[in-house]
């Protein structure tokens, strides 16, 4: 039976990127050695760091003046590491869920934070809008996409403070003007490559406002001035994100990723929408493209159980909405199928069938 893999991280990769990568398991461009055991100090591997940046800068339209760094641990790492880095006296946040949360209890570790607005009122189902940005501010952080409730910013927004997003789970699905941004970073496991790498995107003149004196790992400068060599990286997540970039401009690029995205989520949405079992959680206009998530309409609450077993007999993954929202999500990356989103789709026609 075809699985179909909604899982929300680590989730799926393009078909011709594991075929590539398979590949370079067993013979890293015809050296002998498998991608697995490579050093990293190599020329051949040289060269996949500089393709990587290269179709980064292309697919994106990143300026000379922004670089480009890969480190371990996660956008978790970037939470603490952000704010050791820039936050000198206050730093603004907008909560939109757990994610961004997360990065506000780690930046009260180094100074002040001001939550400028949250959604958390309404359980996080929406994005603030018309937020006033203070111009005192070391920096604006946001979270881009919500992964656990669903909603998405649709706009770049216009802040007089630099802005810096963690993007861990809508970068290169939707295209978007990188120099309104300051920083941008995110682990690389919803739409570039398996766990165990995050990647940043950060302008040389924030770089330069570095607040403090850091431990050498947690100082941005260091990995951008040894080119995300200080240490040893995460040799094959950066190798197989590299693929990934090469795919998606093979396929088109960010403009025709973001079309495929927008066809994926329309069809699913508009059945959530139209299906008598089934309702969306979010405001609509907030709607994520990559995380899709729904529940039972009232009074079919107890069938969400059987819902789940049906899905799953039928070749669905990764489908169970997170232990606190409850219900469904149906995360929709760059890479999954638009065969898969309408195989999850006949599923929900079919159930409501059932149950007519």
């Amino acid at each position: 039976m075809k699985k179909h893999n909604f899982n929300a991280g680590p989730s799926v990769l393009a078909q011709e990127v594991v075929e590539r990568a398979a590949k370079a398991v067993l013979d890293f461009n015809d050296s002998g050695l498998s991608i697995l055991s490579i050093s990293h100090r190599t020329k051949d591997f040289d060269k996949v760091v500089a393709d990587a940046e290269a179709n980064f800068r292309e697919l994106l339209h990143i300026p000379d003046n922004y670089r480009i760094f890969y480190i371990g641990g996660g956008a978790s790492t970037f939470f603490y590491e952000v704010a050791a880095n820039f936050l000198g006296k206050k730093a603004g946040y907008i909560n939109t869920g757990v994610w961004s949360k997360k990065a506000i209890k780690e930046a009260k570790r180094y100074g002040e934070v001001e939550v400028l607005a949250s959604s958390e009122d309404k359980n996080f189902s929406y994005i603030p809008k018309g937020v006033e940005i203070p111009t005192d501010l070391d920096y604006l952080h946001i979270t881009s996409n919500n992964t656990i409730y669903g909603t998405e910013y649709h706009e770049d927004l216009d802040s007089p403070v630099p802005l810096v997003a963690d993007m861990s789970s809508d970068i290169l699905s939707h295209e978007f003007d990188i120099t309104k941004y300051a920083m941008v970073y995110g682990g690389a496991q919803k739409n570039l490559a398996p766990a165990g790498v995050a990647f940043a995107i950060i302008r040389e003149d924030f770089l330069e406002k570095q607040v403090r004196d850091l431990p050498t790992m947690m100082s941005f400068k260091t990995h951008v001035e040894k080119n995300s060599m200080y240490n040893t990286p995460p040799v094959f997540p950066i190798y197989v994100l590299g693929e990934t970039l090469k795919w998606l401009k093979e396929i088109g690029g960010v403009k025709e990723i973001e079309r495929r995205n927008k066809e994926k989520a329309a069809l699913l949405y508009d059945e959530i929408d139209r299906n008598s079992l089934f309702r969306g959680t979010v405001e609509k206009e907030d709607r994520s493209l990559m995380n899709i998530c729904f529940v039972m309409t009232e009074g079919h609450e107890d069938l969400a159980d059987e819902f789940f077993k049906f899905a799953t007999e039928r070749g669905m993954v990764g489908i169970k909405g997170h232990r606190l929202v409850g219900g469904f999500r149906a995360s929709c990356y760059n890479a999954l199928p638009k065969e898969s989103v309408e195989a999850l789709v006949k599923c929900m026609q079919n159930f409501e069938q059932l149950h007519k």
